[in-house]
């Protein structure tokens, strides 16, 4: 069956998002729906555009893609910088070759900033073109080092609330990158953000943005279960081979969830054990951080996996009873 995207009061380009916590079930979904509708995907994940990080970002195989071309993915090197800007500009790019091929895009990922920065297209040029602006990190990466990251993140605290709220003091690249842009503008990184997209009104896109959520202990219990299928994967070696090209603590690569708990234990900071459990832990609060960010979006779709049947079925039937596709035999 061939599927149309179809709808005559709406000029703008198709977009599908499928967002989500971390362990959801995400991958497996969007690759359904991708072959169901003649779909291509790309990915909204900060990590899986590195090489060599496969088992802990949990990065689709060919086995899975089950032949739908993924783009954003294997596209950088470990120790390169990759930013919300670099992400937009590639997932627009990619969106736009998709089409062009007939195909319908859709955005498939756990990272709320940069689907958000796609789907609204957020501005960011003042924000990455100030001269000031390496000084000012050279700065507070010296203070992480110094003082630590928290002593760095709670200073966000009573300039920027909402990035307190929603950084973690784990990710100092974006606590910095809110810290910078408040001294360089004179106001919070949160209320520039909002502006951009309030004053678009509406998504450049034809989107339909849908969000699979669950019951929030399963949805712990399944983050714990894919810890230790990772580890059982060889998640450790991966890790140590990163560690053994010898990356800058600072760069973008070394925030990933999984690998910067390993890389503490081979440091010597944590035994395996603790870093396992840190793993876990840090997994939760990032899903809870995803949940409590989709709740706040608007016009999102929410499908809870618990209580639908099957969810292709459910994406479906909203995007054909609202005239979005039309299938042909």
């Amino acid at each position: 069956m061939a599927y149309f995207w179809e709808d005559e009061n709406c000029i703008k380009p198709p977009l599908i998002v499928i967002a989500g916590p971390t362990g959801v079930g995400k991958t497996k979904a969007s690759v359904r729906l991708a072959k169901r509708i003649g779909g291509e995907i790309i990915s909204a994940d900060s990590m899986q555009v590195y090489r060599h990080m496969d088992i802990g970002t949990a990065k689709v195989t060919r086995e899975e893609t089950e032949g739908v071309p993924h783009h954003l993915i294997d596209v950088m090197d470990p120790g390169q910088d990759y930013d919300v800007t670099m992400f937009k500009d590639m997932a627009k790019q990619a969106a736009k070759d998709i089409r062009s091929r007939g195909h319908i895009p859709i955005v498939c990922g756990g990272t709320g900033f940069y689907i958000q920065a796609l789907i609204y297209d957020i501005d960011f040029t003042e924000e990455t073109e100030r001269e000031r602006s390496e000084e000012i990190r050279r700065r507070y990466y010296e203070e992480a080092e110094k003082l630590g990251r928290e002593a760095v993140h709670e200073r966000l605290r009573t300039i920027d609330r909402a990035s307190y709220d929603s950084i973690p003091a784990g990710n100092l690249k974006r606590v910095v990158r809110a810290l910078e842009f408040y001294e360089i503008h004179g106001e919070p990184i949160s209320a520039h953000n909002e502006r951009e997209r309030q004053k678009r009104g509406s998504s450049p896109y034809d989107c339909r943005f849908f969000a699979l959520t669950d019951d929030r202990q399963r949805l712990y219990e399944r983050i714990d279960e894919r810890v230790d299928r990772m580890m059982e994967q060889g998640l450790l070696e991966e890790a140590r081979r990163l560690f053994e090209l010898g990356i800058p603590e600072g760069s973008t690569c070394m925030q990933a969830i999984g690998y910067k708990e390993l890389l503490a234990h081979l440091r010597g900071e944590l035994s395996l054990e603790e870093a396992i459990e840190e793993i876990k832990k840090d997994s939760r609060h990032y899903a809870k951080r995803q949940l409590t960010w989709l709740r706040r979006e608007k016009d999102v779709i929410e499908i809870n996996i618990s209580e639908t049947g099957d969810v292709i079925d459910e994406f479906e039937k909203y995007l054909q009873c609202h005239g979005h596709i039309r299938g042909d035999l």
